[in-house]
């Protein structure tokens, strides 16, 4: 039988922590199959955000229908979209398909990764369409706050169960991407967001002690063969 396809549209991150990065691996440990669609490319590391160089919009176009067209993803996840073109493109051609958004528009640096235009964009096209909206509490007040039962607000970057750890870097990609993943394996709402949950913190838990790099550390990305990967009880 064939495997669930995830389509994670998002940026990259040279450190290897968040962005499409995560999201693949965390697609493979969940049991679904990865596509991308890459948005920008990002100079980043544990300490913060040097450069961004947004793909041209007729590249992340061309991408997104070569996806849709061969593959036909049952969900898709969106990260960094870093225009408001490419956010308008995204509600236009994703709305019919389980749409889990994580607005990435503030980094765990605090570095600032969304204009007001693409801020705008979101409010106006994206969070209308969406399944779930996972912004981290700076994104929710970016986005004014949005009064909505699809709005999955991410407190304190371990997501729901505290771990004693500096190293969340990515935490924010990985819940997002692991409720994407077992959304597409047809796991209702609530049971996707408390899996997510789970599974986020398992990850942080065996990455806790880590000393990898000069700033918040990455979340883990190995997969960790404790619990069943796909739709499980969480670990």
């Amino acid at each position: 039988m064939n495997p669930p396809v995830v389509v994670t549209i998002a940026g990259s991150d040279s450190g290897g922590a968040a962005g499409i990065g995560a999201d693949l691996t965390t697609f493979a440990a969940l049991g679904v199959h990865g596509a991308c669609v890459v948005t920008a490319v990002t100079a980043q590391d544990t300490t913060g955000v040097r450069a961004i160089h947004p793909v041209p919009f007729d590249v992340v176009a061309a991408q997104l229908d070569a996806v849709l067209e061969d593959l036909d993803p049952v969900a898709v996840k969106t990260g960094m979209l870093a225009t408001p073109e490419v956010v308008r493109l995204v509600a236009s051609r994703c709305a019919d398909r389980l749409l889990v958004v994580d607005p990435v528009l503030v980094a765990t640096s605090g570095a600032v990764l969304g204009s007001v235009e693409v801020v705008s964009a979101y409010r106006e096209h994206l969070l209308p369409v969406a399944t779930v909206v996972t912004p981290n509490e700076d994104e929710f007040e970016a986005l004014g706050r949005p009064d909505a039962a699809n709005v999955l607000v991410t407190r304190g970057g371990d997501v729901a169960t505290r771990v004693a750890t500096s190293n969340d870097h990515g935490t924010g990609c990985t819940h997002s991407s692991a409720l994407a993943s077992y959304l597409a394996h047809g796991v209702d709402r609530a049971t996707a967001a408390a899996r997510a949950d789970a599974f986020v913190a398992r990850q942080l838990h065996h990455s806790k002690d880590w000393t990898l790099g000069r700033g918040r550390g990455p979340v883990a990305h190995l997969f960790v063969p404790t619990s069943p990967p796909t739709l499980g009880a969480p670990a």
